[in-house]
């Protein structure tokens, strides 16, 4: 479907409960006056909104005034009226600390007599100052209020769960396949190529003695980093800037290579220094991209080594094993292929990890495994459309309905990728706290098989209304 123009919503309310405010927000620019004084919008003001990829023209409008029209503030009472013609949705806020107001209630009988889909918002929400005032919002008539703080930002994907269901068809059809950032993840760039988004931050990790330096130095072609038997000779975490050509495609690519320091085990780290190295270590994972998890083939696989992959994606980094000294291993299929089954099951939540055999002293495997960083952090990276998105997800739903606990139905309505980097999802629905943790897992498995997102840590989260009159 192809429109001329984006989704329109217009922000409704009696003087100065936080409209401008919440028009600053959503367009991410002061460019509306706010003040304490009441009357501050005379006219109206549009500007362009977006939440988590959902694209709309916002019209900030005039508090609602109950006075005569040929008055300044029936004058704006006349244009907030106006601005309601050809809106797609509505955003009715009230002042959740003042509570609601006699005026408040004749907007919402005004607004009843519409036809435009109203969404109550319940602003400056925040703390426990502006609870009964939320409450109260329940009482308008028009469904569950969304409780947010403009000012702070709280609540905003909150908001976009109420508006996708009302305008998320229409935004898709101007901008169907485009994908806009958060503020907050501009800088992370799309699937636009390696260029938009930097050189790769590549750390290798890995336990004592595993042969990272000595990798990192056939990668240089030089002896850039001190290597010895002895485990624990690199104490710090070095970062080298570096270019590599690409063999399949002879383009050459930025590399900010980060070596670190031997991760042990607790109980071995007796000294200080050695203790100083596994934080650094920590640290290097933090700024990195990609993490190498290098094994030594020599030892396989042990519990240390699943323990630092462990903690690579509990800080959302995008994860690669390999298996040094493979030219020394003995029976390498199956020490391969035992690797694989270990890996498999001691990091369920993100199977099929890219497994490569390497050798740093030959430089065996080194461009693949370089390839296929950059191409995992492609995947880290990615934004799906959210019409693409939800088109899956009723896909999902479809396949594999969610259960029904003691016969309560567990209602999931719609999904938005909140960020990237790593990606992050929102499923908004009722009495998610019920859903059981084999479903959530279902859904990240499907998002990370279906939609590009393999072996990169996924991360969902489930968004419930709170309805204060539902039975418990």
């Amino acid at each position: 479907m192809t429109m001329t123009r984006k989704p329109n919503v217009i922000i409704i309310g009696r003087p100065n409960v936080g409209k401008s405010t919440l028009f600053n927000r959503l367009v991410g620019k002061k460019l509306a006056l706010v003040d304490d004084q009441p009357g501050v919008t005379r006219d109206r003001r549009f500007g362009d909104a977006t939440i988590a990829g959902l694209e709309f023209t916002v019209v900030d409008t005039a508090g609602w005034e109950d006075d005569d029209p040929e008055t300044l503030p029936g004058r704006m009472r006349r244009q907030t009226e106006v601005s309601l013609e050809g809106a797609d949705a509505a955003l009715f806020v009230v002042d959740a600390r003042a509570g609601l107001t006699p005026l408040d209630e004749e907007i919402a009988r005004w607004l009843r007599s519409q036809t435009v889909p109203v969404v109550p918002v319940a602003n400056k929400a925040e703390g426990k100052a502006g609870e009964a005032g939320v409450l109260e919002a329940w009482s308008l008539g028009f469904g569950e209020p969304v409780p947010l703080s403009a000012e702070h930002g709280e609540g905003i994907a909150d908001l976009f769960g109420a508006l996708w269901p009302i305008i998320g068809e229409k935004a898709e059809g101007v901008s169907e396949g485009v994908a806009v950032p958060d503020a907050e993840d501009s800088k992370d760039g799309e699937e636009d190529g390696d260029g938009d988004l930097g050189p790769l931050k590549l750390a290798i990790v890995g336990r004592p003695n595993a042969g990272k330096s000595t990798l990192i130095n056939r990668l240089l072609g030089e002896d850039r980093l001190l290597t010895g038997p002895e485990a624990g000779i690199t104490r710090d975490s070095i970062a080298v800037d570096w270019q590599w050509t690409d063999p399949s495609s002879g383009t050459v690519r930025d590399i900010r290579l980060i070596d670190t320091a031997g991760m042990r085990k607790k109980a071995r780290v007796t000294e200080k220094l050695e203790k100083l190295s596994v934080a650094d270590a920590r640290r290097a994972v933090d700024f990195a991209e990609v993490v190498v998890l290098l094994l030594d083939a020599t030892k396989g696989l042990e519990h240390q080594d699943l323990k630092i992959a462990d903690m690579a994606l509990q800080e959302g980094r995008a994860l690669m094993v390999a298996i040094n000294k493979w030219d020394v291993a003995e029976n390498a299929s199956s020490l391969f292929n035992g690797i694989r089954a270990a890996l498999d099951e001691g990091l369920s939540q993100v199977k099929g990890l890219p497994l490569f055999a390497v050798s740093a002293r030959t430089g065996k495997g080194l461009d693949t495994m370089l390839g296929a960083a950059f191409e995992i952090r492609q995947s880290w990276s990615k934004r799906v459309p959210t019409a693409a998105l939800n088109r899956w997800f009723d896909d999902a739903l479809a396949a594999n309905p969610p259960p029904a606990p003691g016969g309560k139905r567990i209602k999931l309505r719609y999904i938005t990728q909140s960020s990237t980097r790593p990606p992050r999802f929102v499923v908004f629905g009722t009495r998610l706290d019920m859903l059981p943790k084999s479903y959530e897992r279902y859904l990240v498995n499907g998002i990370r098989r279906e939609l590009g997102f393999e072996a990169v840590p996924v991360r969902v989260v489930l968004k419930s209304p709170k309805n204060p009159y539902k039975a418990g």
